[in-house]
C-alpha cells in the first residue's frame, strides 16, 4: 500500500501545470523583496470579496470552505485557474475569479501565502492515532508537517469539520470531491479513521 503512495505522488508531482500568464506574473512578483511585498499589499485589497466566505486573512468563517491562509502561492494560483476555466466547478467561484486580472491572480495567491494559520483544538487522544494515520498514508504528498507544496494542500490548521467532511467526500467520491487519486489513498479509511485524521490536522500549526 505505500508503495502505491508513493506512486501516485510520483504521477501526480510529474504532470505539468497549465501554464498561464498569472503564473508567470507569479515568478516576477517573487523575484525580489520589494516586488513581493507590493504584490501582498495589492493582494490584500483585491482579495476583500474573498473575505466573505473564506475570512478576514484567509481564515475561513465556516466548516463549508478552506482557509485559504498559508497555502503555498502556486497551488493557489493553480486552483483560481481551474476555477476560472471551470475544471473545478462552482458557478459562485468561476463567476468570481473571471473577473480578475492575471496580475490580480497572482497578488492574491501570494497574499494568502503570507498569513499565518492558527491552529484549532483537536481531542488529543484522537490526534495521537490521526498522526499515525496520517504519517502511514498522507505524509508523502502533504509534506511531514501537513502544509502542503506546489501540488498539494495545506491541510494542517483547517477547520476539523471541514477536514473530516472532505476526506469522507474523497473516500466516498461524492460532491465535488471526486478525485480518482484521493479516492485510492482514501479508500481503507473508516469513518472513526477518518475522525481521528481530521483532529491530528485541526491542531497542526
Amino acid at each position: 500500500m505505500r508503495a502505491i503512495f508513493t506512486i501516485l505522488c510520483l504521477l501526480v508531482s510529474s504532470s505539468v501545470f497549465a501554464q498561464s500568464a498569472a503564473h508567470e506574473r507569479l515568478k516576477v512578483m517573487q523575484a525580489n523583496p520589494a516586488s513581493l511585498q507590493a504584490a501582498i499589499a495589492a493582494g490584500k485589497k483585491a482579495s476583500f470579496f474573498c473575505a466573505n466566505c473564506h475570512g478576514e486573512g484567509g481564515v475561513a468563517k465556516t466548516s463549508d470552505v478552506p482557509n485559504l491562509a498559508g497555502q503555498h502561492p502556486t497551488y493557489l494560483l493553480e486552483q483560481i485557474r481551474k476555477f476560472g476555466s471551470g475544471e473545478r466547478i462552482d458557478a459562485f467561484m468561476q463567476g468570481l475569479i473571471k473577473v480578475l486580472s492575471d496580475d490580480e491572480r497572482a497578488q492574491i495567491a501570494l497574499y494568502y501565502s503570507s498569513v499565518g494559520v492558527p491552529p484549532s483544538v483537536g481531542d488529543l487522544a484522537l490526534a495521537t492515532r490521526g498522526k499515525v494515520l496520517f504519517e502511514r498514508m498522507c505524509v508523502r504528498c502533504h509534506g511531514a508537517d501537513a502544509r502542503g507544496n506546489a501540488l498539494y494542500p495545506r491541510l494542517a490548521g483547517q477547520q476539523q469539520p471541514y477536514l473530516q467532511k472532505s476526506i469522507t467526500h474523497y473516500r466516498d467520491g461524492t460532491g465535488v470531491r471526486n478525485n480518482p487519486l484521493m479516492k485510492i489513498a482514501t479508500a481503507q479509511l473508516k469513518n472513526d479513521d477518518i475522525v481521528a485524521l481530521s483532529h491530528y490536522l485541526t491542531q497542526l500549526p
